[in-house]
């Protein structure tokens, strides 16, 4: 055991209720430095609670999927109606929690308010996202599965199909976030994707309006589109793609042109900002009349795009 974890370690059993920025200022580390350690002491069964973060009001509330991702990555061009060769990963996702854990890992404090099933993928999940964020609002259902979802990477890296299996959000209901309030409540920041349904995104809305709480939406997928919110007036942010945006807009986007005119249209609906995403080309961010276009970065080395979007929404949400 190295020096910091002793240290950690000492001062969680003097204060288990101790937060990760106390112990931070407390030994000189960075609050995702002291997370990363608190990550290995818990796999290493040295600590097996999450006291030390109950205390920590005003969280950011990430609320939506939590999955086991399974990753298929195709070795040559792919070849209908025979067998490819791949190779194979699993790990765990799902929009707001990976947004959740990247905001964790940015040193905020997280609050996480999902739903799941009683199982080894929960137990997979709730063991690698503990570092990161509360997971006490997530309630197991016993004849639910945990979300899953499974992706078809082409040899560029690209997503070539992916397969969702979400039903266990439809517990997610606003009778299931009323008895929530309390924390809602105390949120500085509720960021929800859209696997939630309409009316949980109706009561969001409502609800973040009434205390005046920033709401920031990220879309998930083309299909998911329809359970966008009906007003969406009470929005601070919106971050989504070109292609959910041409799903939910009905319009075609071709052109720089194309994507400003979008952005409007967001705006001119009730979105206070928002960023469309163009994958390795251009994005946009609008807000009233400012306007801002942004090329992206090139990379020669991308393994895998999935998550590059929940990276993104989490950025920008600090």
């Amino acid at each position: 055991m190295s020096d910091s974890e002793k240290e950690i370690l000492k001062r969680i059993k003097d204060n288990p209720f101790i937060s990760q920025r106390e112990l931070a200022e407390a030994i000189g580390l960075s609050r995702p430095s002291v997370a990363n350690i608190i990550s290995g002491l818990i796999q290493k069964e040295y600590v097996m609670g999450k006291a030390y973060v109950l205390n920590e009001d005003y969280p950011i509330v990430c609320i939506g999927a939590a999955n086991v991702d399974r990753k298929f990555y195709v070795h040559k061009d792919l070849v209908a109606e025979t067998s490819n060769p791949v190779t194979s990963t699993r790990s765990i996702g799902g929009v707001a929690r990976n947004i959740a854990e990247n905001l964790g890992r940015l040193g905020e404090t997280v609050a996480f308010l999902s739903a799941s099933g009683q199982d080894s993928e929960w137990e997979m999940i709730k063991r690698l996202s503990t570092p990161f964020m509360n997971l006490d609002h997530v309630q197991q259902f016993e004849n639910a599965s945990t979300g899953s979802y499974t992706a078809l990477i082409s040899k560029e890296g690209d997503m070539t199909y992916g397969l969702a299996d979400m039903e266990v959000f439809d517990y997610i209901t606003p009778e299931f976030l009323i008895k929530r309030s309390h924390l809602l409540k105390k949120a500085k920041c509720i960021i929800v994707d859209l696997n939630l349904g309409k009316e949980a995104l109706n009561f969001l809305c409502a609800y973040t309006t009434k205390h005046q709480i920033k709401l920031v939406i990220t879309t998930v997928s083309s299909p998911k589109m329809k359970n966008m919110p009906d007003s969406l007036h009470t929005i601070d942010w919106i971050i989504t793609n070109k292609d959910e945006t041409e799903t939910y807009l009905n319009l075609k986007i071709e052109s720089t042109d194309d994507l400003k005119i979008a952005a409007k249209r967001w705006n001119d609906l009730g979105v206070k900002n928002v960023i469309v995403t163009n994958g390795v080309k251009e994005l946009i961010y609008r807000s009233g009349e400012e306007e801002i276009i942004k090329s992206v970065m090139p990379s020669n080395s991308v393994k895998d795009v999935t998550g590059a979007g929940d990276s993104f929404c989490a950025a920008v949400s600090v």
